[in-house]
């Protein structure tokens, strides 16, 4: 393929799935330039190892486990540099709503729950709640799709322990 063919195929399959990098960054990223940071450098990645694409999964795979490693990683160097934060502090962050909360502040709910999982956690939830089956998973974040299971498991249980205290405030 030339280079310019090359890079039209690729424009055209970023294009067509461009929203699984905005799920990444969503799910990774809470400050919008820090989202745009992250997209850039999915994209990057993404081009550097778009010419050894073969196909053998599907794109959708490909791109996730691109995106997810990329994600993982950059917040690895950026958890080098700064403090961490204690889980206690990022507790006291989350805002209590009234009991008639809808849907939308449920899911606010999650997503903060989501957000004191590990890395890797956060990774396989996410695709666990797009509705990818535990094969997918186990390709795209490179474990067996039984310890998939397992994990999903894990991760349930433990959004549950955090989210309980939560919604008991609520009521």
């Amino acid at each position: 393929m030339t280079p310019p063919q090359l890079e039209q195929k690729f424009t055209s399959v970023i294009t067509k799935h461009q929203g699984i990098i905005h799920k990444v960054c969503g799910m990774y990223c809470h400050h919008p330039e820090e989202r745009k940071d992250l997209f850039q450098e999915i994209i990057s990645q993404l081009w550097r190892s778009f010419p050894s694409f073969r196909g053998d999964a599907m794109v959708s795979t490909w791109m996730y486990r691109v995106a997810l490693n990329t994600a993982i990683s950059s917040f690895r160097k950026e958890n080098k540099r700064k403090d961490k934060e204690s889980i206690n502090e990022r507790i006291f962050q989350i805002p209590i709503s009234k009991p008639n909360e809808d849907k939308e502040e449920k899911l606010k709910y999650l997503y903060k729950a989501i957000g004191l999982l590990s890395k890797v956690e956060k990774a396989i939830i996410m695709l666990y709640l797009e509705e990818h089956s535990y094969e997918e998973i186990a390709q795209i974040t490179g474990i067996t799709k039984t310890n998939v299971g397992v994990k999903i498991n894990r991760i349930k249980s433990k959004l549950q322990r955090i989210l309980k205290p939560m919604y008991n405030e609520l009521r």
